[in-house]
């Protein structure tokens, strides 16, 4: 498990979770996705933002936020302040 940030990245797959399991279920739905990191290879993660505005598509760039249980966190650039 690490602690340091990661690069930006693209979305390779997502989906969105409707049914998690019980301890995500106060989050639910959430996305979760494959993001490619160039260089780096890809890692599984979760993707702020369930809006539909604000939901990550295939190709999209995102960002990383932070790490949460060991999972990283990114969020699209729709979800970043300018």
């Amino acid at each position: 498990m690490s602690s340091e940030p990661l690069p930006d990245g693209f979305v390779y797959t997502e989906t969105v979770v409707h049914t998690p399991p019980e301890r995500y279920v106060s989050e639910a739905p959430y996305q979760i996705g494959i993001v490619d990191i160039p260089g780096r290879g890809r890692v599984t993660a979760r993707i702020l933002g369930n809006a539909p505005t604000a939901r990550a598509r295939i190709g999209d760039r995102v960002v990383f936020s932070e790490w949460r249980d060991g999972v990283p966190y990114f969020a699209t650039t729709k979800n970043v302040p300018a």
